[in-house]
């Protein structure tokens, strides 16, 4: 036994080295695109977003940007929307062809773009979106438009997807605050020559997009509308219209004060000239299946903290494995020599031989040899040396095989939530794999998501499986009720809250919204895919497959439970036990918060260490399962199946917190709308992560249960079947 958790403990040292190393490496040759000289290049226009705010804007919607002209560029006429998969669209996305002219090699000094008039209304949402930091995102080739960083040591050079699109500062005669918009873009693309063939032939790939704004005065301008001096030192285009001064005193007759705000529609406008400069760089430096890495910043001071969290957590599992080593050895080696034997079982009682009084049970802390079992009156009469004769060893936990498996309340609950959790691991599984080998990089825009519906759909055929045959074992009958439970709680939960959160970002015309029509393609997916999946494994589960068999007979009388400790109390314990997993994750759960909310204009790449993390995690919640379960048991506590649950998944409210805690101290989200999202999402995330832990903490109670329970009863000839049945989950070998 011991052997068997040094070997695990070493080969989870070697593949923290081995995928770590990988760090989800760019695939080289993945979606390559090269170009000749002079051939047109396409520059795509997507959305604006801020760090301050969750709530997102396609880029044609705003009222101070040039609309599109319609005009054919790169083969394709401006305006028209690109073809999105599942994950752009639910991330936000709305890329469309734009009327920038590129073409590979030809530089321009400057090209007028348009002018565009902006009323009130479109100022003081400019204004408006300028205070909030918005930022907006470009692509050619498939690389975001970046604002380039170096270091302090001026070593490397860093991305940061996205720019600007205006900057505010304050005047100094009045002080008050002045927004100014970028209406001129420099635009630098890296190329170097194409590997293989191509590159013999004269074509080229691209390696870099980095886009500089520039604010200039709509005046000094040429016959074409540029500006007279692009790259000197000019006046910025203040975004501002005067107010309406008799508008306004008509509106304040009384007043003393009069606001300078004018949000009356007196047909006044503000004329924005755009306009843009194209460079073409060779860049030798950077290979192509290299050109992400420059948005990965600060690289090598995250790969430390990295390190340093997957140390911590494989602390923390090592002191837990050494605390299961010894329960285990202590269950399996010195409890289990008293053995209940089957003679002296009767209606899953123990029944004591020619004994005139029966023993009193003592408070379940007492565990020693001979302890819990005391004997009063004539015992001459005994044989000390007849092995039949003699009373067995009995600890707490062992007076519980008549009550452990009794089927626990609301099983018909129980059995879908561990369904549903079964296709999240399956989910969660496969795409940390696939993010490991590269499959699912920050390239492959929106298929983290994408991928993520996908096998979340996929794995409904294990859901219902797994449900069924758990409801089998409860004593279920009816499946198909079962199975609509399985297909509708979870998924159901999930789509309701999305869809009504939904609704408050439709009020507010931002491209978060899901579209209907994408609304009704998942409700779709859910109904006349998954839930046929879902019938399936229900089916085969059920009429095909043999419930979980149990290596005891559970009693027709329920055993009464004793006050318990304060520690071993359902909402004490799991709070306690959920400390421990959380305690391996927090570290790692920084860098995803950082990514997802702090600063989005980075990129999540280290899937190697998450991968890592999240091994040791579940390692973690197995352990913590196997302790809290046994100290329930030797209470004599035998209501373990939702405790299970709830101790596997007890990491999700300190995660919660966690949330809560980020929000307040990291962040900067204003608005109502927007702090709801991220509070209704985090509990989402939380809620998801809670399920797929608790499920795992259910299945190994489960197998930890009917191991020991073996052991006591090893003539019960359900043992051994019975622990291939659940795919040998730990502990096999013994």
């Amino acid at each position: 036994m011991h052997a068997d958790f040094r070997i695990g403990l070493g080969s989870l040292l070697t593949l923290a080295c081995v995928i770590s190393s990988a760090q989800s490496f760019y695939i080289p040759g993945w979606s390559i695109r090269t170009y000749l000289e002079d051939q047109a290049i396409q520059l795509q226009v997507n959305k604006v977003y801020s760090d301050k705010s969750q709530l997102q804007y396609a880029h044609y919607d705003l009222p101070f940007v040039c609309p599109p002209s319609g005009k054919s560029h790169a083969g394709y006429p401006s305006g028209k929307s690109v073809p999105l998969n599942l994950g752009e669209v639910l991330r936000g996305d709305r890329i469309m062809t734009s009327d920038y002219d590129l073409a590979m090699g030809q530089d321009k000094e400057c090209q007028f773009l348009c002018t565009h008039r902006v009323d009130r209304k479109g100022v003081k949402r400019a204004r408006q979106l300028i205070e909030d930091g918005y930022v907006s995102e470009w692509i050619v080739d498939n690389l975001p438009g970046a604002t380039s960083f170096v270091t302090v040591d001026k070593s490397h050079k860093y991305y940061a997807a996205g720019f600007k699109i205006g900057y505010k500062d304050f005047s100094p005669v009045t002080n008050k605050p002045r927004y100014f918009i970028h209406n001129h873009h420099t635009l630098v693309i890296r190329w170097r020559k194409a590997p293989g063939r191509s590159g013999v032939h004269g074509r080229k790939v691209i390696v870099g997009f980095e886009v500089y704004p520039k604010s200039i005065e709509a005046r000094h301008r040429n016959g074409e509308g540029c500006p007279q001096d692009v790259h000197g030192e000019t006046e910025g285009l203040e975004i501002n219209l005067a107010a309406n001064s008799t508008t306004l005193a008509a509106q304040y007759p009384h007043s003393s004060y009069i606001p300078d705000d004018d949000d009356s529609d007196d047909g006044s406008t503000l004329a924005i000239p755009y306009s843009y400069s194209v460079y073409f760089r060779e860049e030798e430096r950077v290979e192509w299946s290299h050109r992400w890495e420059m948005y990965f910043n600060n690289q090598e001071e995250g790969n430390t903290i990295h390190w340093l969290a997957i140390v911590n957590s494989l602390i923390i599992c090592g002191l837990l494995s050494a605390v299961v080593v010894m329960i285990i050895h202590r269950t399996v080696f010195t409890d289990s020599k008293g053995r209940i034997k089957d003679s002296s079982l009767e209606d899953g009682k123990i029944r004591m031989k020619r004994v005139k009084s029966r023993t009193a049970l003592r408070s379940p802390r007492s565990i020693e040899k001979g302890s819990l079992l005391e004997q009063k009156g004539d015992v001459d009469d005994l044989d000390a040396s007849s092995d039949e004769d003699s009373v067995d060893e009995i600890t707490g936990w062992k007076l519980l095989h008549a009550d452990v498996f009794r089927a626990p309340k609301y099983a018909g609950f129980l059995a879908p939530l561990i369904g549903s959790g079964m296709q999240l691991v399956f989910m969660a599984t496969s795409l940390l794999l696939l993010s490991c080998v590269g499959i699912l990089n920050p390239s492959f825009r929106g298929g983290f998501v994408s991928v993520g519906m996908g096998l979340f759909i996929f794995a409904g055929i294990f859901s219902g499986y797994f449900s069924a045959r758990v409801y089998k074992t409860f004593g279920g009958q009816n499946w198909r009720k079962n199975t609509l439970m399985t297909a509708l709680l979870f998924p159901g939960l999930l789509f309701s809250t999305i869809f009504i959160l939904n609704l408050f970002v439709w009020a507010q015309a931002s491209s978060t919204a899901l579209p209907f029509g994408t609304l009704v393609g998942l409700l779709f997916l859910w109904l006349f895919i998954q839930l046929p999946l879902v019938y399936v494994g229900s089916w085969y589960g059920f009429d095909h497959s043999q419930p979980y068999e149990h290596p005891t007979q559970t009693s027709s009388i329920p055993r009464q439970i004793p006050e318990q400790a304060w520690y071993t109390k359902s909402v004490h314990s799991v709070l306690l036990a959920g400390l421990v997993p959380f305690a391996v994750i927090f570290i790692e759960l920084l860098f995803v918060f950082r990514s997802l909310w702090q600063d989005k204009s980075g990129y999540y790449y280290v899937f190697g260490f998450l991968t890592v993390v999240s091994i040791v995690d579940i390692v973690t919640v197995v352990e913590v399962t196997i302790v809290a379960t046994y100290i329930q048991l030797c209470a004599e506590n035998y209501h373990w199946w939702w405790q299970s649950v709830f101790i596997g998944g007890g990491s999700a409210f300190w995660v919660f917190l966690y949330c809560v805690w980020f929000y307040f101290t990291k962040l900067n989200i204003q608005g109502f709308v927007s702090g709801m999202l991220f509070f209704s999402y985090s509990l989402l995330a939380c809620s998801v992560y809670g399920l797929l832990t608790g499920t795992v903490g259910f299945l190994t109670a489960y197998a930890f249960v009917r191991r020991i329970y073996g052991y006591v009863n090893p003539s019960n000839p359900a043992n051994l079947p019975a622990e291939r049945d659940f795919a040998n989950l730990f502990l096999q070998g013994n």
